[in-house]
C-alpha cells in the first residue's frame, strides 16, 4: 500500500476520497506578517493610500481566496465553508502588520489550506496596493496556528500558545 495519500498504487496523482469520512465541525486559524517602512504602515493605518482602504480590500481578498482555494491548490477539495474572517494587527514598533485568518465548516475535510490561502492573498493584496510606496515589503511567517475537528483532532502551534498574533 502506498503511504502517500495523493498517489495511487501506480504513483499517479489523485484527489483523496473523503466520502467515507464523518462530517465534523472543523476550524483552522492561520497567520502571517507583512513588514514595511514606518511611513507605509502609517499611510495604511491613516487610510491615506491612493488606491483606497488597504486593509478592507485585503480582508475581502482574503475571504474570497479562502472560497477559491480548490481552484488554486490542485488536490484541495471544493468546500462549502460556513465562515471566513481575516483580521489585521498593525504594530508601529516593528512596522509590521500581523494577519490572521479563521475559516470554518461542517464537513469531511479540514480548512487549513483555506486559512493559509486567505492569509497569503491578504498579504499579497497589501503588497499590491502599497508597492508604489515600498517595493521592499517582506511577507513572512505564514503558518497554521490552530486547527480543530476531524480525525487528527486539535492542533495548536507552539508559538501560538504565547498569545501573540
Amino acid at each position: 500500500m502506498n503511504d502517500f495519500t495523493h498517489l495511487d498504487e501506480e504513483g499517479r496523482v489523485r484527489m483523496v476520497d473523503v466520502g467515507g469520512k464523518e462530517n465534523t465541525e472543523r476550524t483552522a486559524v492561520a497567520g502571517g506578517n507583512i513588514r514595511m517602512t514606518p511611513s507605509t504602515l502609517k499611510q495604511i493605518t491613516d487610510n491615506s493610500v491612493k488606491k483606497g482602504n488597504v486593509l478592507e480590500t485585503a480582508r475581502i481578498a482574503g475571504i474570497m481566496a479562502a472560497k477559491k482555494t480548490s481552484e488554486l491548490i490542485p488536490m484541495c477539495h471544493p468546500l462549502n465553508i460556513t465562515h471566513a474572517g481575516v483580521d489585521f494587527y498593525p504594530d508601529h514598533v516593528s512596522s509590521t502588520i500581523a494577519i490572521e485568518a479563521k475559516v470554518s465548516l461542517s464537513g469531511q475535510t479540514g480548512v487549513e489550506m483555506e486559512a493559509l490561502t486567505a492569509v497569503s492573498v491578504a498579504a499579497l493584496t497589501i503588497y499590491d496596493m502599497c508597492k508604489s510606496y515600498d517595493k521592499a515589503m517582506i511577507i513572512s511567517d505564514i503558518h497554521l496556528k490552530k486547527k480543530s475537528g476531524g480525525k487528527s483532532g486539535e492542533f495548536t502551534a507552539p508559538r501560538y500558545l504565547d498569545g501573540k498574533h
